[in-house]
């Protein structure tokens, strides 16, 4: 909890001023019954109008003084709890965006959003209700108490009496309530999952025809979530009519009693009448008070998983010294590198050890789950290495600053992803001072140009959510062309040529050679004709290096790459 507390000070003087009028409301409030009980008991009884009208209009006075703070705290409590999650949302995408790969796989993506929207909306209706609620109901609650045992102690024990079913009413709630909060918020993550599983899989689900199973799976999440949520609405339901009813009740024993109290000349009508209204005062002030009892444990469920992401860590942690050169040249070392996944129960890399020199290409080759992906994914420090080290220009990558590592690799992912903006945003992404003729040599470079001119607009062609207006093969050209506009010193191509054909694969390596040819490349790819002349291929078969070399020297000394080369070309055309 107190991880929130210094959301809080920016807004402390709102929320001061909010408790100031609070205590006005509740004065005032307080005063009406007693400014009724006046104009019944010294108006009406004694005939006094001229008393009547100024007392009315003072009561008239006092009820706008308490509507005006009304409004003023709703106000100032609106603006606070905004304020409030507006900066919780920030640090929870700024904290989201320092997680390594490890932190995403632990929360999943479904549960960090759930956790970014509704969690902090829980946190911000709390804090609304606190603020309005948290001091006026209690003021009202003993104020209550103290005005109506100041008008007559005898019917103390109504008051008592009251106030005792009051508690038994929210402890049941409370305790019928509360373990059903965490629950649905559980639920709402999971159908988060599946929602999110199932647009980002329509296709395979048309393909393979399992709308019914899909829907299936969601009716079953749904009505788990429905199920639980009808559980927490009935129960809280019926807390407004035993309320009610508790009212009703107390003031029929208030009649009876103060009746005959009027009766027998102990108790003046004014003050009967002004005491049924502190009586229904003190209910409702427990009935918002029963509501803010049955909001904070939801929303402390919610505040746990908030702080829980704000409390995360990543375990890609930066250099605190920064021992990088200025300008790099990008001799790349893995020495003796392992990696094992967190949790994972073996390790799938190890001991990988080579050299990547500048004007050179890299490249990597294997079964799928040898661990080629991986091992390129350890140099951007997605993940950082379990056992040797990765070297840049003599300098392991763990003392580089995270900003300035990443800001000299050139990166394309085995699975192209392209931002909602347009073509010249995307290409812009990694570099936003580059010039049109930059973007348009990258974008040529890439292969990418033959595609942006067939469009009107060209490269202000507006690119939906996630590339979805543009096929496989123009998402990973515009992608590769994203990388080359960065122009970085050391360039990861991930298997980011398997959706080309295999003329504009040629085509796409060979303008590559020709405008990168002075940086580092690293190519993960499945075809033997996409990496065959690289300057050294390295193949990978279960996390271990079997073999280096260039593709002659493969093929005569590595068995692996001889049969990956040979399921894929004739012994003639591997030659």
């Amino acid at each position: 909890m107190s991880v929130l507390l210094r959301y809080f000070k920016p807004y402390a003087l709102y929320i001061l001023l909010a408790i100031v009028l609070l205590f006005g409301q509740a004065s005032c409030d307080l005063a009406l019954p007693d400014l009724m009980s006046d104009i019944v008991n010294d108006g009406i009884t004694t005939g006094n109008t001229s008393y009547i009208i100024s007392t009315g209009f003072k009561m008239l006075g006092v009820a706008l003084i308490s509507a005006s703070c009304t409004v003023t705290v709703g106000f100032l409590g609106a603006r606070a709890a905004a304020g409030v999650c507006r900066g919780l949302r920030r640090d929870v995408f700024i904290s989201v965006e320092g997680f390594s790969n490890a932190e995403l796989d632990r929360f999943s993506t479904s549960s960090l959003i759930t956790r970014t929207t509704n969690d902090i909306t829980q946190i911000q209706m709390l804090i609304v209700m606190m603020i309005r609620m948290v001091f006026y109901a209690p003021i009202m609650a003993v104020g209550g108490i103290l005005h109506a045992l100041a008008k007559d102690k005898s019917m103390s024990w109504i008051i008592a009496l009251a106030v005792a079913l009051l508690f038994m009413v929210v402890f049941s709630m409370f305790s019928l309530v509360m373990p059903k909060f965490q629950v649905v918020q559980k639920l709402i993550d999971r159908l988060n999952l599946v929602v999110r599983e199932n647009l980002e899989g329509l296709l395979v689900v048309r393909a393979f025809d399992t709308q019914t199973f899909e829907e299936n799976r969601f009716d079953t999440v749904n009505r788990d979530l429905t199920k639980t949520n009808l559980f927490v609405n009935r129960t809280m339901s019926g807390m407004m009519p035993a309320m009610m009813l508790i009212m009703n009740l107390i003031t029929l024993l208030v009649v009876w009693v103060g009746s005959n109290q009027v009766s027998g000349f102990q108790m003046e009508v004014g003050d009967m009448m002004a005491y049924m209204q502190y009586v229904m005062q003190i209910i409702m002030a427990f009935l918002m008070m029963s509501m803010m009892f049955i909001m904070i444990p939801r929303a402390i469920v919610s505040i746990n998983r908030v702080v829980e992401v704000l409390q995360t860590k990543s375990s890609i942690t930066d250099a605190r010294q920064t021992l990088c050169p200025d300008k790099i040249r990008g001799v790349v070392e893995s020495r003796h590198v392992s990696f094992r996944y967190p949790g994972g129960d073996g390790d799938v890399l190890s001991d990988i050890s080579f050299t990547a020199l500048p004007g050179q290409i890299t490249a990597f080759i294997g079964a799928t789950g040898s661990g080629k992906s991986t091992l390129v994914n350890l140099l951007p420090r997605f993940y950082d290495v379990t056992g040797g080290e990765i070297l840049i220009d003599g300098v392991n990558i763990k003392d580089w600053p995270l900003h300035k590592l990443r800001q000299n690799l050139g990166f394309v992912p085995q699975k192209g992803v392209l931002f909602s903006g347009t073509i010249r945003s995307n290409l812009a992404y990694g570099d936003r001072t580059a010039g049109e003729e930059q973007i348009e040599r990258s974008a040529r470079t890439a292969q990418a140009m033959e595609f942006i001119e067939s469009k009107p607009d060209l490269f202000d062609t507006l690119i939906a959510q996630g590339g979805g207006n543009v096929s496989g093969g123009q998402k990973q050209r515009l992608s590769i062309a994203r990388a080359l506009v960065k122009n970085a010193p050391i360039n990861i191509f991930d298997d980011s040529f398997s959706a080309l054909d295999f003329k504009t694969d040629a085509k796409l390596r060979k303008a590559l050679k020709e405008e990168t040819g002075g940086t580092t490349q690293f190519l993960v790819a499945q075809r033997i004709s996409t990496i065959m002349n690289a300057d050294q291929i390295i193949v990978l078969d279960h996390g271990k290096m079997v073999g280096r070399g260039t593709h002659r020297e493969l093929m005569a000394d590595c068995k692996v790459y001889r049969e990956i080369a040979l399921s894929q070309l004739s012994e003639e055309e591997l030659q």
